[in-house]
């Protein structure tokens, strides 16, 4: 069994914990925030305001961290040192600098299993879609497409306020909307060359973080990528993510990946469980990944996305907004 606990009970901790209860190998024993109200929304869990008071009280073997950006680093460096499995939901960190430094957290505790939560790597389409592209039937892999059209009212920062900052948050839309469109860009793409990229704020909200982001991607195997995405659309529209190969193309949207061959005719291949209610954009395999990170803490095996897996995406974010400043394409080498 399980002693699980959770640092951070905005609203991301709400696809978490329902996951947490339902594990028949996960007891969730304590809960941690600053806000003092949240005390009885989650019943049967101790509940702490001091994330170190938790550590130090309670015998947790995996906590999942569910806090602003510029906690992650302090909080996944306070569980390791108190031997404790981490579930750390996206972004790794805020910029490329500072993965590096949670990459070396890792490498310091090789003991302590630590997840990032970029779950849409088990979504089923995008399982199949790599699976289509590693077989070579449609040949080698040309361009890649990630469009993220979504949208953010003011109100979205002003009742989070560190969602704005910069030093809090480490950017806007790349970071907190559309960093799993980037790092499933990489996966299919391989290793990147450079990347030149723009941002930009086209509503007026008064924030320090971009809403809009494009982006040039040059791999070193030769193909290239088109990334866009932005929080001003009129609704959360489909994230649209396609690979373009020699002989057909792959897309997924409106959480279906279809096939087209030479002739342009398209073949449903598979389509996405959907996460219910208002989030449903979210998609559905946090559970999926949870329950996988899980499974490797009981068997102690290794099949979950670790930190250093997850900071390509951050030299992504990082390269786009070097880029933006310079007007000049970012050879991603400078942050290894």
């Amino acid at each position: 069994m399980l002693n699980v606990g959770v640092i951070g009970l905005g609203d991301i901790s709400h696809i978490h914990l329902p996951v947490i209860e339902k594990h028949p190998e996960a007891r969730l024993r304590a809960v941690c925030d600053i806000d003092e109200s949240l005390e009885s929304t989650v019943p049967g869990a101790a509940f702490y305001t001091d994330y170190e008071k938790m550590l130090e009280e309670e015998a947790l073997d995996c906590v999942h961290i569910c806090l602003p950006h510029h906690l992650h680093y302090p909080v996944t460096k306070a569980c390791a040192e108190k031997g404790v499995h981490i579930f750390l939901e996206k972004p790794l960190a805020r910029n490329a600098e500072e993965g590096i430094l949670m990459v070396q957290l890792e490498n310091e505790y090789p003991e302590i299993k630590m997840c990032v939560s970029l779950q849409n790597r088990l979504n089923e389409t995008f399982i199949q879609l790599k699976k289509l592209v590693e077989s070579g039937d449609y040949g080698k892999v040309m361009g890649i497409k990630g469009l993220v059209t979504w949208f953010r009212p003011r109100a979205y920062y002003e009742r989070k306020p560190w969602r704005g900052i910069m030093e809090k948050a480490g950017g806007g839309v790349m970071i907190n909307q559309a960093i799993h469109t980037l790092d499933l860009i990489q996966l299919i793409g391989g290793e990147i060359d450079t990347m030149r990229g723009s941002i930009d704020n086209l509503f007026d909200y008064g924030v320090e973080v971009e809403d809009t982001a494009t982006a040039n991607i040059q791999f070193k195997n030769g193909a290239t990528g088109l990334f866009f995405a932005t929080v001003t659309n009129a609704v959360n529209s489909s994230v649209e993510f396609q690979v373009i190969l020699e002989k057909g193309k792959l897309t997924i949207k409106d959480n279906i990946l279809t096939a087209a061959d030479d002739s342009g005719r398209k073949v449903k291949i598979v389509e996405d469980e959907a996460l219910p209610g208002e989030k449903f954009y979210y998609g559905a395999s946090h559970s999926k990944l949870i329950n996988q990170f899980y499974e490797c803490i009981l068997n102690v095996t290794e099949n979950y996305i670790g930190l250093n897996d997850a900071q390509t995406s951050m030299e992504m974010i990082s390269a786009i907004r070097k880029s933006s400043q310079i007007k000049k394409a970012i050879n991603l080498e400078v942050y290894r």
